[in-house]
């Protein structure tokens, strides 16, 4: 038996074929990916979460009041213009880092709603009581279903939600100052 083949060189084994494709699908995979990356930057604001809800109504939010403040899906009814949906946990950091955004939108006259999410009660008062509470209405999320209803990532998570009860806009994370200014203020000055 010989190793050569009819030409006189070295007959190359099968495996190493092989081998060499199985080599290829690295690369190919690194480019597919780094390809989706790269679409994915090219969005207006490559770090919003894109939420299936803007353009539509907002779910339902009836949900049981914390404490003695009035229910949300009232509010969210009852409150004319532009208002926020502001989807909090007193376990969550985040969400005191942005508490003074709220507060300060609240002092503006901003019909804010807070859910507050798979929280304990009264853990969720003494928050606010600490704190300050920027809520025109409050409504216990404590299973997550509402949540879910709205699309929810983690908290805080806050909307924008219309006169017509439309959602305008969701924003993932803590409010800042300039989230506040640039993403939020827009929509309440068109009221």
């Amino acid at each position: 038996m010989s190793d050569k083949d009819t030409d006189g060189q070295p007959a190359a084994a099968p495996a190493r074929r092989g081998a060499r494709l199985f080599l290829l699908i690295p690369p190919l995979i690194f480019a597919a990916m780094a390809a989706g990356f790269y679409l994915a930057l090219q969005r207006e604001t490559p770090d919003a979460l894109p939420s299936a809800l803007a353009g539509r109504a907002a779910p339902a939010l009836d949900l049981p009041a914390l404490g003695n403040h009035p229910t949300p899906d009232a509010a969210l009814l009852a409150a004319p213009g532009v208002k926020l949906v502001n989807f909090w946990a007193s376990w969550c950091g985040p969400c005191r880092l942005e508490h003074p955004i709220l507060m300060q939108a609240a002092a503006a006259g901003v019909p804010v709603i807070g859910i507050n999410y798979k929280d304990r009660p009264s853990n969720a008062q003494g928050f606010l009581r600490a704190l300050g509470n920027p809520y025109t209405a409050i409504g216990v999320d404590e299973n997550g279903r509402a949540g879910l209803d709205w699309g929810l990532y983690g908290v805080p998570e806050t909307f924008a939600i219309d006169g017509d009860g439309n959602v305008l806009l969701r924003f993932a994370g803590p409010l800042t100052a300039d989230v506040f200014s640039d993403r939020f203020q827009p929509l309440l000055n068109s009221n």
